[in-house]
């Protein structure tokens, strides 16, 4: 298993190059995030994901977690290392200065947290969902749960989780059997969650549990939701924690993968009811917690890219190091990754991970601009971006990852296929990522559904026009035009698919889910596109510099990626236009 060292000058890339940071450092929230400053403060993320939470990474996996009493024990190292996490306020780099955070763009932190990813990604897990929680009190919570938790939350010196999933339960929520009864100025919380991640352990001195259930007197189905703060322990009157609340874990999934991250059943009021308190308005819940999910949801995005990466390095050193074979032009002995198959999969790997950080870079973006704009147009031209974009970035990163860290083991061998290198660690810790905080086809339906019909692809039009200007800037330099043509061929044909959906989508109520999975991978194949050809252009303009090299390396990327990646794309269009019909009338007699 090769060191992990965090891709700074790829990161860089995308957000100075890529996107217009500059943008972001002239809005009045983050005048005095420079580039420089945000560099420099990156480039510390890179060395604490390295020599801090990378070592941890093989030990969580080995060791996993294992419940003593009322508490989940880590792995050796987790703890320290997270008090290290807090000590840096690492967690607060782009939280509100009124609660203890630095106010950075939220892309700076996006960049810091893929590090944390690569690095351990079991451990970055805990503060994602903190981050998450932050966003949920800040729009949702009252004056009160705001400065009674916030100041703890965004330190990271308590830690937050989402509780939904029940037994019965997955991705249908209106079937909640959780309920909260009114009692005073809380409520008493009873029930039982499962798959909470992160729900119990021993790293935070408290625990802060969002939990969305339905009031005893609640209406049936999701318009009966509400959302609840439920801490670990209840705060005392100088904020230090005070009684444990009537919550407990009760046992601890064994996964696939992310073995250091405690997926806990969690049982709520066994005894008097656990203490909770409202957040938001009753009834609005399921509004509430979709903070907190396409805050997830992003992220998770973001996992993709992250383990994508670490895959990649390893697979990288693995094939610089190890001889076998000869070179077919040389005959002598020969590294691996001197063999053109070797080579297509590397650069498969590294083409689909620059993509991938294409897109969900630009989400993070997308969010910066949606919440700090300048006027209330900019605001909300960049907030239906970002609507559009969080389905595509959470399923199609995802997606790609199972096959990134795929070919990881691949190019190992059969050395991949033991679990000392490492590389089926990526791979197994990778696949939870297109099942939770909403399968890859719920992704798709909420494209399709609430972003494509909702708004009648107004959204998705002004994105392509954007991808489409790309294109005729590309048409018109004569070495990138054959990168430029097949961008808005590939644009033209998203547009079709699109169409095809607007027309049709209510022949048929199956009509949706039978299109939804297809659309978005097109999409995000299209999108990856866009990301790689506006790469092509910066990296034209700054070949002749200093980093040719590095600009030589993205030119070859950019290459891969529309000569043997893009063309993707009109198979899943194909499977839009000509197959909605088998996928409509597919029923149980068909299995």
């Amino acid at each position: 298993m090769a060191d992990y060292v965090a891709p700074a000058r790829e990161i860089g890339f995308v957000v100075n190059e890529l996107l217009d940071y500059q943008a972001l450092n002239h809005l009045n929230s983050f005048g005095e995030a420079t580039p420089e400053l945000t560099g420099a403060i990156l480039d510390e993320a890179g060395k604490f994901a390295g020599e801090i939470m990378s070592p941890l990474n093989r030990v969580g996996d080995t060791q996993g977690v294992k419940i003593e009493g009322d508490t989940v024990r880590t792995p050796d190292g987790f703890a320290d290392a997270y008090q290290l996490f807090v000590d840096n306020q690492w967690l607060s780099l782009a939280q509100d200065p009124q609660y203890g955070g630095q106010g950075l763009p939220f892309l700076v932190h996006l960049a810091a947290s893929e590090m944390w990813n690569s690095a351990c990604t079991s451990m970055a897990l805990c503060p994602m969902l903190t981050a998450g929680a932050i966003d949920t009190l800040m729009a949702h919570g009252s004056e009160h749960l705001k400065d009674n938790y916030l100041p703890n939350l965004v330190t990271g010196k308590w830690s937050a989780t989402m509780n939904l999933t029940e037994p019965h339960a997955g991705s249908d929520l209106s079937t909640l059997k959780t309920r909260a009864e009114p009692e005073g100025d809380h409520y008493r919380i009873r029930g039982q969650k499962i798959y909470i991640t992160w729900g119990e352990h021993d790293m935070a001195e408290n625990i802060i549990h969002i939990v969305l259930a339905p009031m005893v007197d609640a209406p049936p189905g999701n318009k009966g939701l509400s959302l609840f703060l439920v801490p670990k322990f209840l705060p005392n009157e100088d904020g230090t924690p005070g009684e444990r609340n009537d919550v407990r874990v009760v046992s601890t999934e064994h996964k696939l993968g992310i073995h250091a991250s405690p997926t806990c059943v969690m049982a709520f009021g066994e005894n008097d009811g656990a203490i909770g308190y409202l957040i938001g308005e009753p009834g609005d819940g399921l509004a509430c917690m979709f903070t907190l999910m396409n805050h997830a949801r992003l992220e998770v995005g973001l996992q993709g890219v992250a383990l994508a990466e670490r895959a990649y390095q390893d697979a990288l050193a693995y094939a610089k190091e190890r001889v076998q074979g000869r070179n077919v032009e040389t005959g002598e002995p020969a590294r691996i990754i001197e063999h053109a198959d070797v080579q297509r999969m590397l650069m498969q790997m590294k083409s689909m991970t620059d993509a991938m950080r294409g897109l969900t870079y630009d989400g993070a973006y997308s969010h910066d601009f949606r919440t700090h704009g300048r006027d209330d147009d900019e605001k909300r031209r960049f907030n239906e971006r970002f609507a559009l974009l969080t389905p595509v970035v959470k399923a199609w990163c995802t997606e790609l990852v199972n096959e990134v860290t795929s070919l990881g083991v691949q190019v190992h061998g059969g050395m991949g296929f033991i679990e000392e290198t490492g590389a089926a660690q990526h791979y197994r810790d990778a696949r939870i990522a297109s099942i939770y905080e909403g399968t890859n086809g719920i992704q798709a339906n909420d494209l399709v559904g609430r972003k494509l019909l909702r708004d009648q692809g107004a959204a998705l039009t002004t994105y392509l026009n954007e991808v489409l200007d790309t294109a005729e800037s590309l048409e018109g330099n004569a070495e990138l035009k054959p990168i430029g043509v097949a961008l808005r061929g590939a644009a033209e044909n998203l547009r079709t698919a699109a169409r095809y959906i607007l027309e049709n989508g209510q022949s048929n109520q199956k009509f949706v889910g039978a299109v939804a999975y297809n659309f978005l991978m097109t999409m995000g194949y299209v999108a990856g596109g866009w990301y790689m050809a506006k790469t092509a252009e910066k990296a034209a303009a700054g070949i002749e510099g200093e980093e040719r090299e590095f600009y030589e390396k993205k030119l070859a990327s950019v290459k891969f990626y529309f000569t043997q990646l893009l063309p993707r794309h009109r198979s899943y269009m194909d499977a839009v236009v000509a197959g909605a019909d088998i996928g409509v009338a597919l029923n149980e007699a068909c299995f």
